[in-house]
């Protein structure tokens, strides 16, 4: 028993030993889901962010609000998508340019 407990705090002190890696997994430069989404500053720099967000909330037969803009490089563009009022056509209308 207590070479368990010896190996299990052994165990233990590697890992508290290890230093947090925060950097390992890298953020993507869009991402998004059927509520929103963000855009990284730099790719919105190369490509038109706007058209990005709209043709990302119109595969969900919604339409697009942006919320904030961190205008800086690091920053990201945040978005959400919302239903499409009563009123309007069907769906929205997605651009194939």
């Amino acid at each position: 028993m207590r070479i368990i407990a010896a190996a299990g705090l052994l165990a233990l002190g590697m890992l508290a030993g290890q230093p947090a890696r925060a950097d390992i997994l890298p953020v993507p430069p869009f991402k998004g889901n059927d509520t929103g989404g963000i855009i990284a500053y730099s790719m919105a720099t190369q490509a038109d962010a706007r058209q990005v967000a709209v043709n990302h909330c119109a595969q969900y037969g919604k339409v697009v609000k942006f919320l904030a803009v961190q205008a800086y490089e690091g920053g990201y563009i945040s978005f959400a998508c919302r239903w499409v009022p009563y009123g309007t056509a069907d769906r929205p209308i997605r651009t194939l340019y």
